[in-house]
């Protein structure tokens, strides 16, 4: 299984997210998913979440800094 936006192989833990309103697979990525989180409500087998796979785990405070202040 694959990414939909990225392409990107999935892990299992990815591969098996899905939309808590539909009931389909999401089909993203962390890195991916991490962009619409807030817009969909979700359902996560948190038995196979990687806890070394700190590549894709992004921290709100790693983003700080990332914007331009547009005044």
């Amino acid at each position: 299984m694959r990414c939909l936006a990225c392409n990107k192989a999935l892990n299992d833990f990815e591969a098996t997210r899905k939309s808590a309103t539909t009931g389909t697979y999401v089909d993203l990525c962390n890195h991916c998913f991490h962009d619409v989180e807030y817009d969909i409500e979700s359902l996560e087998r948190e038995d196979l979440r990687e806890t070394n796979d700190v590549e894709d785990e992004i921290e709100l405070d790693d983003l700080q800094g990332d914007f331009l202040d547009v005044q």
